[in-house]
């Protein structure tokens, strides 16, 4: 079962293929998500990667999580789903 891995405090310049080259060093990714702005295409700072088994995912958040990468400790641990945002507006 694929494990979705939340990594945050990332440099701007980081890639997706950073991170994929450094995650696979804990297991098989699945695929990875850099979060960009909308309108911008800069990056967020933060992204997603799914690795392919528990096994894989738990090796991730225990070996990366506070490790440096491109001078920033990464916050790494298993995403959370995404909370309810409310959709009242004002009227």
């Amino acid at each position: 079962m694929e494990v979705k891995v939340y990594i945050g405090n990332l440099s701007y310049t980081t890639t997706e293929e950073d991170l994929r080259t450094l995650f696979a060093k804990a297991g098989q990714v699945a695929s990875v998500a850099l979060i960009k702005d909308r309108d911008t295409g800069n990056s967020k700072g933060f992204a997603f990667v799914e690795m392919r088994d528990n096994q894989a995912g738990r090796q991730a958040i225990e070996g990366l999580n506070l490790k440096e990468l491109a001078g920033r400790a990464m916050t790494v641990n298993e995403a959370r789903p995404r909370e309810e945002r409310s959709t009242s507006g004002s009227g």
